[in-house]
This record gives C-alpha cells, sequence and structure tokens, in this order.
C-alpha cells in the first residue's frame, strides 16, 4: 500500500472548503492505503496564538477527524508538536534550502505584504512541512490546489538531498482536487474560503448551527440574472453555490441546473440550505460525542507513539547520511 500524509491547522473553527477539499479525500484514502494524519499546531504559531484557544483548537480538530470518519484502526492520527522528528528534520531540510526559493513562495509573500519584516517562521513554513511530508516517506499527499508550490518545494528539497547524499527520501506526489471543485468565499467568490476573513457569513463552519449556515447561505454574493448556471469566469458567485451543491449532494452540476430551470436564486438557495445541513448535522452529532471522550486523547497518544515510531527511522537514516550523531 502507499503510505499517505497530510495535516490541518488548528486555527479554528474548520469550514466546509477545507472538509471537501481535504477532510473528505483523507477518509476516501484510508480504506486502500496507510495513511498518517496530523495536526500541525507546530504550523500554527507563525502568527500568535493564545495558549488556551490554541489547545482547544487542536482537540476539535482532532475530534472533527473522527466525526467526518477518520478511523484510528485504519489511520494514524496524532498532534504534530508530539512528534519531536518534525522539528529535528525541519532544521536538516532548511541547511539546504535556499532564500531565493523560500522568497517566491506564494503564500510568504500574501501574508508579508505590506510588511517590513515578518515573522522567520512564517519564510520558513514550507521547510517544516517538507519536513513533515518526508518524515514518514510519505508517497502520497492529499492538499487542495494551493498547495501545489509547497508539493512542488518539497519535491525540489528531496530530489536536491538524493543528489547529493544518495536516495535518501521518497519523492511524494500531490493529489489534488479536480479541476473547477474549490470552495470559494460566500461574500467574495473570486477569492477562496478562509478561516481567517473577518466577515463569519464569508465561509461555512462544520461546527456551525443550521440559523448561521441559512444567514450565510442567503447572504451569498451572486448576481443580478437570476439564471441557475455554471459560469466560474461570468457568474462566480452562483458558480461557487453549485460546486458546494454538487459536492454534498452528490448531484452533477449539469442535473442541478437543469432542476432550476427558470427558478430564481432564492428557491434554489433555500434547497442549498437543507442540503448543506443535512450533510452536516451528522458530523455535528459525532463532534459532540467524541469532543470531551477520553478516547479521543487515548487515540492522539497512541497515534503520536506510532508516528514516532516510524519517524525515528527516518531520522535515524537521515543522520547517518549526513554524517550526525554517533
Amino acid at each position: 500500500m502507499k503510505r499517505v500524509f497530510s495535516g490541518v491547522q488548528p486555527t479554528g473553527n474548520i469550514h466546509i472548503g477545507n472538509y471537501l477539499g481535504a477532510l473528505k479525500q483523507f477518509v476516501e484514502l484510508q480504506d486502500s492505503n496507510e495513511c498518517i494524519y496530523c495536526i500541525v499546531d507546530m504550523h500554527s504559531i507563525t502568527v500568535p496564538q493564545d495558549p488556551k484557544i490554541l489547545r482547544k483548537n487542536i482537540l476539535d480538530v482532532a475530534a472533527l477527524y473522527l466525526a467526518v470518519g477518520l478511523d484510528p484502526k485504519k489511520s494514524i492520527i496524532f498532534v504534530q508538536s508530539d512528534v519531536p522528528g518534525h522539528a529535528e528534520l525541519s532544521w536538516i531540510l532548511m541547511c539546504n534550502s535556499y532564500t531565493g526559493e523560500l522568497s517566491r513562495m506564494t503564500q510568504f509573500k500574501q501574508k508579508s505584504k505590506g510588511s517590513e519584516s515578518a515573522p522567520t517562521g512564517l519564510f520558513t513554513y514550507p521547510i517544516l512541512m517538507a519536513a513533515d511530508i518526508l518524515l514518514y516517506d510519505t508517497d502520497v499527499v492529499p492538499v487542495g490546489n494551493d498547495q501545489k508550490q509547497h508539493i512542488e518545494i518539497t519535491r525540489d528539497i528531496a530530489e536536491r538531498i538524493n543528489n547529493k547524499y544518495g536516495k535518501t527520501f521518497i519523492i511524494p506526489d500531490g493529489r489534488f482536487l479536480k479541476a473547477g471543485a474549490r470552495i470559494m468565499s460566500l461574500d467574495d467568490p473570486t477569492s477562496k474560503m478562509s478561516k481567517s476573513a473577518e466577515n463569519i457569513h464569508s465561509r461555512i463552519s462544520l461546527l456551525d448551527d443550521s440559523n448561521k449556515i441559512k444567514k450565510s447561505i442567503m447572504k451569498a454574493t451572486t448576481d443580478s440574472d437570476g439564471i441557475v448556471r455554471f459560469d466560474i469566469e461570468n457568474k462566480p458567485g452562483i458558480s461557487n453555490l453549485l460546486n458546494i451543491y454538487s459536492a454534498f449532494s452528490g448531484i452533477s452540476i449539469n442535473d442541478i441546473e437543469k432542476k432550476y430551470e427558470g427558478i430564481g436564486y432564492g428557491e434554489f438557495k433555500k434547497d442549498l440550505v437543507s442540503v448543506v445541513n443535512d450533510s452536516i448535522s451528522p458530523i455535528q452529532k459525532n463532534f459532540n460525542e467524541i469532543r470531551n471522550s477520553k478516547e479521543l486523547l487515548d487515540i492522539l497518544r497512541d497515534g503520536a507513539e506510532r508516528a514516532n515510531a516510524i519517524s525515528e527511522k527516518t531520522i535515524k537514516r537521515v543522520k547517518d547520511k549526513f554524517g550526525l550523531g554517533l
């Protein structure tokens, strides 16, 4: 079986874009692959965090992993900072990467825009992500399309080290969303849905109540022609809502267009509210049963032990290649 690795940051409530773009893939992959899924808490401190809120968010994400269908008997589920190998390998990779390639990273440019200086961790973030992936001899990384550049730099660093020191790392491949399936912001459909956006109605989070979901969808940006038709260039708002409807219902966009032919946006949005609520409510029920259970902490501790067992072998191999240690 191929080995799969991916992770989610514990920086607030996971939204439907995270779910459809990542978590749903995680669940699909666990039946036919060896899967390792992490809560990447070390990535989250590239910006200031309240320690109490961060710890709560870590457990929330872990509970959501289980609530959406991840099975700890099939997948290793753990918290990144509980496995020291992530930080150790990150330093080794940092010594084999270059400021030029890091300064070209799109996400760094976006997050540091307008600042004379940015946190060093924000700049070196892609190196820690590369360490996360390479630490587990990963074959496949299921991520959103916006992470392609991070997969590319991971591959570049691994190939650079392999060429210099001999076969050290497996070169991973990204597993990306199909074209057109990216979930965008509800108030600005030209930007991706974000956990950090100021407007709470720009996103739908997995733990939102039904009234909040209804309000966010009914407020969603569309256009003035009232025709339910998929056209990303000219109708980005309604196209985004069609993507959400199709992803949750399993109905093709073409069939949805036919269903609402001659019907205005109001009826379409009302039905979308029901589709989203029906899909999310079982996840919320599972989450509420898991979140404060002792089982959750036991699963994370067991996952960290299993992840450590794999990572220690990689660290030993890498140190041997570099001439580190005795």
